[in-house]
């Protein structure tokens, strides 16, 4: 398998940002620079300042660095540039330089910042020419996982920029990797962990000694010759007192800081954020859901009890599943059995006397609780009576098999591979060697197995032999699961791993990280049987495999431990099989239906996720609390058009009390009414800022919501759809479905002329660029009349101001391929793009002297949106012979939770529905109970449409009783708003291209509409 890589557009921003915050810089060629010591010593100071020059006089360097920031783009300019980015991100704007020139930058753990950071590498190189980075890690974890980085994404980036990044891993043994680093003219990247440079011992100091091997040079003073970009990786665990201090002998041209953690007090110049809250809003990560188990104390009795879960049902009445003891040949064993209300273990099971009294009288599903005669309550995931710690975990592994099976049945058939992750403290709790060193299990590996084949005979009794089945019968216990620990290289055994960071708990032993790294891909493939992993604890930070589902801590979690820190490794997103990351984009419906990680902790539901989200609490203590005018006032926005403005305060005002008089605050707090009109489309602004409401929704998106990030209880309500097959076989649907079921095939055909006239049209009316000014100001010392007068900062006195056009275009040194890049960026021809700009107004090709940057962005963007408006009015699909089959409704994929996205149904192909929204949830049930109503469908995301813009899976296919209405199938696009001023240009392409499908394939007996509620779907089929 090969991973896919997709452009992200957080991941464009955030390399955009850090870009333009040099927007005035020329390009420039890596300039071939001869160095042979001109550093002056000082004629004063101390004898190891005396030495440090001298050796720096002695440098003979030859090799390509990173061309210096122009006088030009004074410090003035550059911190109005980071203002300007910051404001655009509603982030609190600087107030000063913090350095020359450091940037941070906050990105959630799992959204892939590795890849941000080495595509901002790209950037700086297409927009400026820069081409030396340094990649500073603070352990070997995280070196390894970097390197994979750089290989895995080679391929997709040379795609985009048409070259490849030469990357190493500094080694003070292999200095012949410096010197191509130094004097190689193309993209260079030098990974290097801090211990390298900072820490103690023979190895480290290395990098600071003259060296017979590297021609009597020193590295450090090679490394700096090169004026490298420095980009600090989790710069907390970095950036001590003394790297601080050691990272300035890099002579770094600016520095880039990437953390989802940043210390509050080495936060520099920030210039881009995508924090917790952040990232899961906008479904950039895996859900969390968590199952816990926990102990509730002795019931005086020692008998023993675990409540697995809560059953439910909609025809009958709930039941539990409840582990106990029963008499057993030679000693009592734990049995696990289905009970009911009215159930006595002792006389219907056990058999055992502390059963006695034990009869079932009440079981809860909204409390997830069952109770007992003898007044004993029990929750799901609580263990009760005489518990040792060995069962405790035997629990934690049979819960995360069956959460596993779970997860890998909804997921099979849409080709994602399903992997468990347990973290152990020791390997002997995993595997052991006798004597003759021949391995054979350790504790947990026997457990595991045991629990395995268990559970496994169990599915087998309630599934069959459907295809999932077939697979999991053709994996072994004892193959699917495989251990990943540090390897003696003598004996080739297992070995513990050597603490690098005791203070983290984390491990310097590469051996360990090769293992995990180079297995990444092959672990992903189905054909690879290992689909659980046991792995030490120290070893955590070095997994980021994106198809972790569930993850278990088979130890104690102490205080130490962060909750983040346990559900990091599994926070990003699946891929498939074919290596696509399985994102809204590909699934065609809500992300977290299916990117769910569950964390079976031993601890209770309520314990762990209060420590989640106060730890989450944390990270975004800055964000606001209260929605007021405050809130809105200075804050940028801008309109469908691009055309900024800054809210005053009477327009501040004017949008706080709007919010109160939709519902959309309450006492400062947003309200559920607004987060549904959003999702819907039907958010409202005062009418002064129609056109505004994205500006609008970003601003109030910085609102610190708790809701938002709350895990779900994995023991919660859970439904598994099943099909209704009565339903499936009923005429109207089988009429229904001849009607639909027939794929097609699109073709494009355009004039080239049109678009070139709509683009220049669209250029001479909408492309605005700003300009780039530098300021300049005088002033004078006062006459000073005393010493106090002397220490005073108003002792100097500003005579005048005065704002300068920085005219960048005129600069010699500055080399544009417009044509090029404008065609890099639309697809068009040469001779299309050379039309397009003959043609356009000589006032809108003068924003190109003001500022070539933007004038490019803006202008393909806005070339880019003719070109859809283009496609939708030129595309026709053609009818396939290939149809859809029925077995898209039998895949076994969906599940829920019952009053959060499931409600049962009676006239649904499905028992129950999923829904996405408030919206949705309402047009179901209204489909529900209509007359009219023969049968219907959300349609599952195995049938779609194929578009110029990827796959579009239709909401709804609803049959109707013959006679009742003119329209009797139809098939529906639930949309909140029917403005097509508030649909997304990408919405109104996928609606066109599936009513020209419908057309192809239907010859009009089926309607396909967009409508908003049953109302509209009403008024629409009755016609």
């Amino acid at each position: 398998m090969k991973l896919q890589f997709k452009h992200q557009k957080f991941q464009a921003d955030a390399a955009k940002a850090v870009c333009d915050v040099f927007a005035g810089q020329p390009y420039y060629t890596p300039t071939y620079m001869i160095d042979k010591g001109t550093v002056q010593k000082p004629s004063t100071g101390n004898a190891e300042q005396q030495r440090f020059y001298k050796e720096k006089e002695e440098i003979n360097f030859t090799g390509f660095n990173n061309h210096t920031i122009v006088p030009e783009l004074n410090d003035s300019i550059i911190l109005e540039n980071i203002n300007k980015i910051q404001r655009n991100y509603q982030i609190e704007p600087s107030s000063k330089l913090e350095g020359k020139y450091n940037l941070t930058i906050e990105m959630e753990t799992g959204v892939g910042k590795t890849y941000t950071y080495i595509k901002t590498m790209f950037e700086l190189n297409k927009r400026y020419g820069w081409s030396k980075f340094i990649v500073v890690v603070p352990s070997v974890a995280i070196r390894e996982g970097v390197y994979k980085s750089f290989e895995i994404t080679q391929d997709h980036f040379a795609e985009e920029y048409g070259k490849k990044i030469r990357f190493f891993i500094y080694n003070s043994a292999q200095l012949t990797d410096l010197d191509k680093f130094a004097s190689d003219s193309a993209i260079n990247v030098m990974i290097i962990n801090s211990q390298a440079f900072n820490a103690k011992g023979k190895d480290a100091r290395r990098i600071y000694m003259k060296l017979d091997s590297f021609r009597s040079r020193r590295p450090i003073d090679v490394i700096a010759k090169t004026n490298p970009i420095l980009i600090i990786d989790e710069p907390q665990s970095v950036e001590g007192a003394a790297t601080k201090e050691r990272l300035k002998d890099f002579e770094p041209l600016l520095t880039l800081r990437y953390s989802a953690t940043h210390k509050k007090d080495s936060i520099y110049n920030m210039v881009y954020r995508l924090d917790a809250m952040e990232a899961y809003n906008k479904k950039l990560v895996k859900k969390i859901a968590v199952k816990g188990i926990s102990i509730s104390g002795s019931t005086a009795t020692e008998s023993y009890l675990y409540l697995e879960s809560i059953n439910l049902s909609k025809s009958k009445a709930p039941t539990a599943s409840l582990e106990f003891e029963v008499k057993g040949s030679s000693a009592p064993r734990k049995i696990t059995r289905t009970v009911s209300i009215g159930d006595n273990l002792y006389e219907k099971y056990s058999g055992l006397e502390e059963y006695r009294g034990y009869t079932v009288s009440d079981i809860n599903g909204s409390t997830n609780s069952l109770s007992f005669k003898n007044g004993v309550t029990i929750f799901a995931g609580d263990v009760m009576g005489a518990v040792s710690e060995e069962q405790v975990r035997r629990i934690q592994i049979r819960e995360t098999i069956k959460s596993h099976f779970e997860r890998e049945r909804q997921l099979f058939y849409k080709g994602i591979k399903v992997l468990s992750l347990f973290f152990i403290d020791e390997v002997a709790k995993y595997k052991q060697y006798d004597a003759a060193g021949v391995a054979h299990n350790g504790e947990y590996a026997d457990v595991f197995e045991e629990e395995y084949n268990a559970a496994l005979n169990e599915w087998q009794l309630a599934f069959g032999e459907d295809d999932y089945m077939k697979y999991l019968n053709g994996i072994s216990a004892e193959s699917t699961h495989a251990g990943y620990f540090s390897i003696d290289k003598k004996s080739h055994r297992f070995v513990e791993s050597k603490l690098g960071d005791k203070k983290e708990k984390t491990s310097d032993d590469a051996d360990a990280y090769d293992l995990i790294m180079k297995n990444k891909e092959r672990l992903l493939d189905r054909k690879e049987p290992v689909r659980f992993i046991f792995s030490h604890s120290a070893l955590r930070e070095g997994w980021d495999n994106p198809n972790v589902f569930q993850i278990c801590t088979l130890k104690q979690s102490g205080s130490d431990v962060r909750k983040r820190q346990e559900v990091g490794r599994g926070l990003r997103l699946s891929v498939n099989q074919n290596g696509e990351r399985m994102d809204e984009n590909l699934l065609g419906e809500d992300v977290h239906n299916i990117n769910v990680l569950t964390v079976v902790a031993n601890e209770s539901y309520d314990n762990f996720a209060k420590a989640l989200q106060s730890e989450l609490a944390e990270v975004v203590a800055d964000r606001p609390r209260i929605v007021n005018a405050e809130l809105f006032e200075n804050k940028v926005i801008c309109n469908a058009n691009g055309v900024e403005q800054t809210i005053d305060q009477s327009t501040a005002m004017s949008i706080a009390e709007e919010l109160i008089i939709n519902g959309y605050t309450r006492k400062g707090i947003l309200t559920d009414k607004y987060y549904e009109d959003v999702k819907s489309g039907n958010f409202v602004v005062p009418e002064e800022l129609k056109g505004c409401e994205a500006s609008v929704i970003k601003i109030l998106d910085n609102i610190y919501n708790p809701k938002s990030m709350m895990p779900d209880n994995a023991r919660d309500k859970n439904v598994e759809l099943k099909i209704d097959n009565d339903k499936l076989n009923r005429k109207e649907f089988k009429e229904l479905w001849s009607r639909i079921n027939t794929k097609s095939a699109y073709v494009v055909d355009f004039n080239t002329d049109e678009l070139i006239e709509k683009s220049i049209a669209a250029l001479d009316k909408e492309l605005h660029v700003s300009q780039i000014f530098f300021k300049v100001e005088t002033g004078a010392m006062k006459s000073i009349k005393s010493k106090e007068e002397l220490q005073n900062a108003e002792s100097f006195k500003k005579d005048s101001a005065s704002t300068t056009t920085a005219n960048v275009f005129s600069n010699s040194n500055v080399k544009y391929d417009l044509v090029g890049k404008i065609v890099a960026e639309t697809g068009l021809t040469r001779s299309a793009t050379v039309a397009i700009l003959k043609g356009i107004q000589k006032a809108t090709f003068e924003n190109f002297k003001d500022n070539p940057e933007e004038f490019i962005i803006k202008a393909s963007n806005i070339i880019n949106e003719q070109k859809a408006t283009v496609i939708i009015q030129h595309i026709t699909y053609n009818k396939l012979d290939a149809k859809y089959d029925t077995r898209i409704f039998t895949e076994p994929t969906l599940k829920g939770r019952l009053g959060v996205n499931a409600m049962e149904a009676d006239k649904h192909l499905y028992d129950h529905i999923l829904y996405d929204s408030t919206n949705e949830c309402e047009f179901a049930t209204n489909l529900d109970k209509s007359e009219e109503v023969a049968v219907y469908v959300k349609l599952p995301t195995g049938f779609f449409i194929t578009t110029p813009v990827g796959k579009y899976n239709p909401d709804w296919a609803i049959a109707f009783y013959e006679g009742k209405v003119k329209h009797i199938y139809f098939v529906a696009e639930t949309k909140g708003s029917m403005s097509s001023l508030q649909l997304r240009e990408v919405e109104k392409l996928k609606i066109r291209c599936a009513e020209e499908h419908f057309k192809a394939i239907s010859s009009d007996t089926v309607k396909y509409d967009v409508v908003s509620d049953y109302n509209t779907l009403m008024d629409k089929v009755m016609k």
